[in-house]
């Protein structure tokens, strides 16, 4: 039988080196042991990054909570798997944000069981808007995925970033309209980053990886098993400051995001329906439980919307808490409506009135994606900034 004191007798240096530079190995190699969710938090946490996590050897992994056979698996990792994951991470829109990052969506991190590390393809700093999770039945209706697409449509025109599953029925029919609003959509999955669940849903993952962000927990490659869905929702609910959910009936997974969404403090809204509509129990249901029972996307927005702005406003503080330079390196002070700081100068000159991607205002600006996401916020918020596709621009002079 395993037990601590065996894997604290392990040789302190991991079998394989690990560059420096490399976090992604490093948090693969984590991930591909098989390691509790919470171990691999715990280890992130003491060590700063999973590279410095790994050189701390079998002694200091033990003492972490890790059992001989998990620390066996760090030392000798799976190289089939490892490989799955740096091939897919060798495309410039792949990332992998581990959870002592500065990238790590702030919202997630305040759930009971975040994930320690994130497969992303397209846009990360969407992970940074104020998101509203539309969800429901995968045997929707013909009207419930029409008010799927009219509440995206909406929302979305409106500055949130609409979250969903990808899934069949009222998931795919609130992605797609707002791909068609050039509106943002994250497609959180229960499966790898490059498995669509159900196939048909393909052509749909590609367009998201492309115009919006996908995310998963789970390495590429990962087929769809029934418990991961479940676990998908707490990520769905967790990236959100609200659960939208269009149909469901009296058992069905999109209750699971509305009750995870509700027990982290996140607000729950559901559409009423039809007394005869199997599809509508479930939303019946949590409006009787307490869910707020809205009839137009006016009404989620009024909810939502001081959210964002309290969301924006932490971020920002959070920023300036952890960098605040003296304001005499300001050069050409930004709008008197805007903060004043040497960051938001240098973002605001970075921004063009044509559309900018995250990364190219990160390479004008020296800024962090983390920092160009918070501050980006707050001037769209305040309506400074306009966002299409992940590229931003300025409105106005």
């Amino acid at each position: 039988m395993s037990s601590l004191a065996d894997a604290g007798s392990m040789p302190a240096s991991p079998a394989l080196p690990i560059s420096d530079h490399d976090e992604h190995d490093a948090l693969l190699r984590l991930l591909t042991s098989g390691a509790p969710a919470a171990a691999i938090r715990r280890l992130l946490d003491s060590h700063g990054s999973a590279d410095t996590a790994l050189r701390a050897g079998a002694r200091d992994w033990a003492s972490h909570g890790l059992d001989a056979t998990t620390c066996n698996a760090i030392r000798t990792p799976d190289l089939v798997l490892l490989s799955r994951g740096q091939s897919w991470l060798e495309s410039a829109s792949h990332e992998l944000i581990g959870w002592s990052q500065a990238d790590y969506p702030p919202l997630l991190r305040r759930i009971p069981s975040p994930p320690p590390m994130l497969f992303v393809a397209g846009d990360a700093g969407l992970l940074w808007r104020p998101t509203v999770a539309i969800v429901g039945s995968r045997a929707a209706t013909a009207g419930g995925c029409t008010n799927a697409a009219m509440f995206a449509d909406a929302l979305s025109r409106n500055g949130l970033c609409i979250a969903s599953g990808l899934a069949a029925g009222i998931d795919a029919a609130a992605h797609e309209a707002t791909l068609r609003a050039d509106g943002a959509t994250v497609a959180v999955l229960g499966t790898g980053p490059d498995i669509a669940y159900p196939v048909r849903n393909r052509p749909l993952l590609e367009r998201i990886a492309a115009q919006g962000c996908v995310i998963s927990e789970h390495l590429p490659g990962t087929r769809p098993l029934r418990q991961y869905f479940p676990s998908r929702n707490r990520i769905l609910a967790g990236l959100s400051l609200g659960t939208l959910v269009i149909e469901a009936a009296e058992r069905s997974g999109a209750l699971i995001t509305a009750r995870l969404s509700a027990e982290v403090g996140r607000e729950v809204f559901a559409l009423p329906g039809s007394i005869h509509n199997p599809m509508a129990r479930g939303c019946h249901r949590l409006i009787r439980e307490g869910a707020q029972l809205v009839e137009s996307p006016d009404e989620v927005l009024e909810v939502l919307a001081p959210l964002a702005i309290d969301l924006a406003k932490a971020l920002r503080g959070e920023l300036e808490a952890s960098y605040a330079p003296p304001q005499a390196q300001l050069q050409t002070p930004l709008q008197p409506c805007l903060p004043i700081d040497p960051d938001y100068n240098r973002l605001w000159e970075a921004l063009g009135h044509d559309p900018t991607g995250m990364d190219e205002l990160g390479q004008r600006s020296g800024l962090t994606t983390a920092e160009l996401s918070a501050m980006l916020l707050s001037l769209e918020l305040e309506g400074r900034v306009a966002a299409e596709h992940g590229r931003y621009c300025r409105i106005g002079p």
